[in-house]
């Protein structure tokens, strides 16, 4: 690192005061990135740590890795799976699926950071660093055949209009990647949607069917058909759905792999494990309601199986618990995760057309997360003002 060091050191000048002074903040981005920044706070309060955002990213990005690892071999393994025959090794499987993600990953990083410098260099501030989680969301929620211009400009999307115009990394009030999402859903639907696009080249391969769990049993229902859930048992079963040898967007289908990462973000500190834990149980709760009432076959999952298929777990380890769209009180983000999780669990029962209901569940409680915060600081406020009424 001494060697990065001197190179930094050498061609500072020429971004300080040289010709390139423009171009400061991109020289500052990398410095900080591979280097603990140097800076003090000149003004109170403060608070030295040293801990800085870019480590929180990084911390992250190290919790999504076993979802983007057993991403990649699933993606191998669907698609060999898919053609028939005996499966490949292990590696093979692994590298089939890491050349069909890596250009993804580098679509999303390359448009994004560009357009994030792009807005620092002419606002003349410091890169914000939360496109580097951001970045390796994106590919992860989408179908692994998902054109790459259609990453673009999803990528695009986000950045923009997600973010920026709010001011940037911190001002947003829409989880950025889930934007990324719903644009490209609502977009170009027929990409990212149907039964072609979940596994690898499964459109230019006859007899070759990639739909979903979700999907399976949402043409079940439409079908009428009385046998709905065992069909998709038997076809999804519950451990394979653990474990994550299903269809379904890259990073999403392993509910152990996604544990892990659960995990690393709560000893960390860096997620919340009020929004997690509330979140499932929300979904849990609603699920357990619809399998009891089973009016149709969509209802009458088993209430784990159902948490266990589609975005639901990833979306609210991953995505509600963003912090800077989600709540920011402690009985807020208790209300906030119920909330994702049971409204998750009805979108997706009661609009079979519309099955995985978890994004726009995430996005509409971004929405009501300021209202949630709102109100229950009033409450504490009118609760401590009432005390000292009664002279407590």
């Amino acid at each position: 690192m001494g060697f990065m060091r001197k190179i930094l050191d050498s061609i500072k000048p020429h971004f300080t005061e040289g010709k390139l002074k423009k171009m400061y903040p991109a020289y500052d981005a990398f410095e900080t990135f591979l280097f603990v920044p140097n800076h003090t706070s000149s003004s109170s309060c403060h608070v030295r740590d040293s801990v800085d955002l870019k480590r929180t990213m990084g911390t992250v990005i190290l919790a999504l890795v076993p979802c983007l690892l057993f991403g990649c071999y699933n993606i191998g393994y669907q698609y060999y799976t898919q053609l028939g025959g005996d499966l490949p090794s292990i590696f093979s499987l692994f590298t089939y699926g890491l050349i069909r993600v890596l250009p993804m990953i580098v679509v999303s990083y390359v448009v994004g950071l560009s357009i994030e410098f792009g807005f620092a260099v002419s606002r003349k501030h410091q890169v914000n660093e939360g496109y580097l989680v951001t970045g390796m969301l994106i590919p992860l929620i989408f179908p692994i055949d998902c054109p790459l211009w259609i990453v673009a400009i999803s990528v695009a999307f986000a950045v923009v209009i997600g973010k920026e115009v709010f001011g940037g990394t911190g001002m947003n009030i829409l989880n950025p990647a889930l934007l990324a999402r719903a644009f490209a859903f609502f977009a170009y639907p027929t990409k990212l949607s149907g039964d072609k696009v979940w596994v690898s080249q499964a459109s230019n391969v006859d007899g070759v069917s990639g739909e979903t769990a979700l999907g399976q049993l949402a043409t079940l229902v439409k079908d009428k058909s009385s046998d709905a859930t065992d069909v998709l048992s038997s076809n999804f079963g519950i451990m394979d759905s653990f474990l994550g040898f299903i269809p379904g967007s890259i990073g999403e289908t392993s509910v152990l792999a996604i544990l892990i990462g659960a995990a690393i973000l709560i000893i960390t500190g860096i997620g919340s494990w009020r929004i997690i834990s509330s979140g499932i149980l929300g979904g849990f709760i609603m699920a357990l309601i619809f399998n009891l009432w089973n009016a149709n076959g969509f209802m009458g999952l088993n209430p784990f199986h159902q948490l266990f298929i589609g975005g639901f777990m990833f979306g609210i380890v991953f995505m509600a618990t963003d912090p800077v769209s989600a709540a920011q009180t402690n009985k807020g983000k208790y209300i906030y995760g119920f909330l994702c999780g049971f409204l998750a669990i009805m979108i997706r029962v009661f609009n079979p057309a519309y099955p995985e209901g978890i994004m726009l569940a995430i996005l509409f409680m971004n929405v009501m997360a300021p209202m949630i915060d709102h109100y229950v600081i009033q409450s504490s406020v009118k609760r401590r003002l009432n005390r000292v009424k009664d002279g407590i």
